[in-house]
């Protein structure tokens, strides 16, 4: 099922006398082709979740359009859509037994029991917990739960699933589990599936398309390396990544970019204040290179080091390279020169957008 947005506005009153609507999604386009997993990622307050709200019908848009293939779905019911939707506090009914619990939309379609209790039994199954139907969500785990509405939300074999921060009440351990059974659910069941998180990482580990929003616009779209690869403004370049990018203030000046004195790089751009990002794994051990760092200590990761640095130039506290355990460093303090990897440092202009 292919989705298409188009022009799609949401505008809530004021919650101020006579303010200015709050605008929560701004205008969106985009396409999401049928049978990809998506993500709608960005920080909190910029809108994710009231556009997968719209998609569920549970959000009627201000203006725009919403297409499930070439259906208009703008204003249909929720019930109508052909949608499966998981909350992120999993709304589980906790009188109702983990079977009953994945059956109550067929129960609600009025599909047979006994079709419904076998439908049940190939959405646990595909789940992982067909050995858990007897128990209620009280007896679960945080991942059992989840798998039990994401169960519920497949039993139909909905056109679209929709999961709304799926992972975010799971410790460290068992969200890694989690998102990648979702990875796999959804690739099984060719499902098209739009997935809110906050988390880049959880966004870049499982999704096939990323939207990067930012205050209810669109930043970016794409798949999630070309995107970590590509930024097309500081905000993308600063919120995907970890250790996150670095950023120095610079200048453009007679066809040289500089950091502090230092020229970094040749450029055919116009002389400017910029800002440089340099991601950490784009420094290079040099005594004779371009960019000197006040090396404040290094830590040892196993595979890599860790050099933790300072600069004048640096818009952050500190200064993070991703070096090597093969490569010798001079000392663990000090002063230290490194080249950088063209393709691991974008300039942005004063506006913030990216200009090489």
């Amino acid at each position: 099922m292919k989705i298409s947005i188009r022009n799609l506005t949401k505008a809530f009153p004021s919650r101020v006398k006579k303010g200015a609507p709050v605008i929560a999604v701004n205008d969106m386009n985009i396409e999401i082709p049928s049978g990809k997993l998506v993500g709608l990622l960005g920080p909190s307050g910029c809108g994710k979740s009231t556009t997968l709200f719209m998609l569920s019908g549970l959000e009627t848009p201000t203006s725009g359009q919403i297409l499930f293939d070439e259906q208009d779905v703008t204003t249909l019911a929720p019930e109508r859509r052909g949608i499966g939707l998981v909350f992120q506090n999993y709304s589980l009914y906790p009188h109702m037994t983990v079977e009953q619990n994945i059956m109550f939309p067929l129960t609600n379609m009025r599909i047979p029991k006994q079709e419904a209790k076998e439908k049940a039994l190939d959405a646990a199954r595909l789940v992982q917990i067909e050995d858990l139907l007897a128990r209620k969500p009280s007896e679960l785990s945080g991942g059992q739960q989840q798998r039990v509405a994401i169960a519920r939300a497949l039993v139909k074999m909905p056109n679209v699933l929709l999961l709304d921060e799926p992972l975010s009440n799971l410790d460290a351990r068992l969200r890694l589990q989690t998102r990648e059974e979702i990875k796999r659910i959804q690739r099984e069941t060719g499902i098209t599936t739009v997935f809110v998180t906050h988390d880049q990482e959880e966004a870049m580990s499982i999704c096939d398309i990323m939207v990067v929003m930012k205050l209810g616009i669109v930043q970016q779209l794409g798949e999630p390396q070309a995107i970590y690869d590509d930024p097309a403004n500081l905000f993308v370049a600063n919120f995907l990544g970890t250790p996150p990018i670095n950023i120095f203030k610079g200048r453009i000046e007679k066809g040289k970019a500089y950091i502090g004195d230092e020229a970094i790089r040749t450029v055919d751009l116009e002389d400017q204040e910029i800002f440089v990002g340099i991601r950490p794994e784009g420094f290079i051990y040099d005594p004779k290179g371009a960019l000197t760092l006040d090396v404040d200590h290094i830590e040892v990761m196993g595979r890599d080091k860790s050099v933790v640095s300072r600069h004048t130039a640096s818009t952050k506290p500190t200064v993070r390279s991703i070096i090597d355990s093969d490569i010798k460093l001079p000392a663990d303090s000090g002063e230290m020169k490194f080249n950088l990897k063209p393709n691991k440092v974008f300039l942005f202009n004063s506006a913030e957008e990216r200009i090489l």
